[in-house]
């Protein structure tokens, strides 16, 4: 084999994907943090965890913020497990996923961002969405169920600079929209990926899908 071929299919091989896992938010609306909200037994945050261990995520960044000290000690320790406190937690979702994406691998491929209050997105859904991706590489990679936009969305590490050139109050969505020519829907059959809660009713209407 040539050897430039040869070290090309290398490079390739060295690419990862990368999950953003957003708990920073100060969960205002549900009264105490979110991110330890429980089902069956264990917080949101561990069961997203471990949903994501057994993906082909190469790299699960956790973000904190507001509550941290009493998140810590919930979250699990395995190697494939960041953890980034975003100091800026204040100024919401674009700042915690610019502190997430800060500390990303340079060789990672793709990006999700999954916030924490998405605890039922299974795991055959974010393999779908990397195997979509692989053979596909759209610039941004969007799970829909019956039609409506979810999480997490997928978006190419080319789309680094423009994330990191976004200010605090500007949404994540303006890169989509920028982009919308070179996003892609994937259809899924994961309720999941729309189901999310702010409130602890949201919280125990969410519950009753569980399992």
């Amino acid at each position: 084999m040539d050897k430039l071929v040869f070290q090309a299919i290398n490079v390739y091989n060295t690419f990862m994907f990368t999950c953003i896992l957003l708990c920073g938010g100060s969960s205002r609306r549900f009264g105490s943090p979110k991110v330890l909200a429980t089902l069956d037994g264990e917080t949101v945050v561990q069961r997203l965890q471990k949903m994501l261990l057994k993906t082909q995520v190469d790299e699960i960044i956790t973000v904190l913020g507001a509550h941290a000290t009493r998140i810590k000690p919930h979250l699990l320790k395995h190697k494939t497990i960041k953890l980034v406190h975003n100091k800026d937690y204040k100024f919401g979702q674009t700042s915690s996923f610019r502190a997430g994406l800060r500390c990303a691998s340079q060789n990672t491929r793709g990006i999700l961002l999954l916030p924490v209050d998405y605890p039922l997105i299974r795991e055959d859904t974010i393999n779908r969405l990397i195997d979509f991706y692989k053979e596909n590489s759209p610039l941004i990679l969007i799970p829909t169920f019956e039609g409506q936009k979810g999480h997490p969305p997928l978006f190419s590490n080319r789309l680094r600079g423009d994330f990191l050139a976004l200010d605090n109050n500007s949404g994540l969505n303006s890169i989509a929209h920028i982009y919308e020519t070179q996003t892609k829907l994937l259809p899924v059959s994961d309720r999941g990926v729309v189901q999310t809660f702010n409130t602890q009713k949201e919280f125990e209407a969410l519950k009753r899908y569980d399992g």
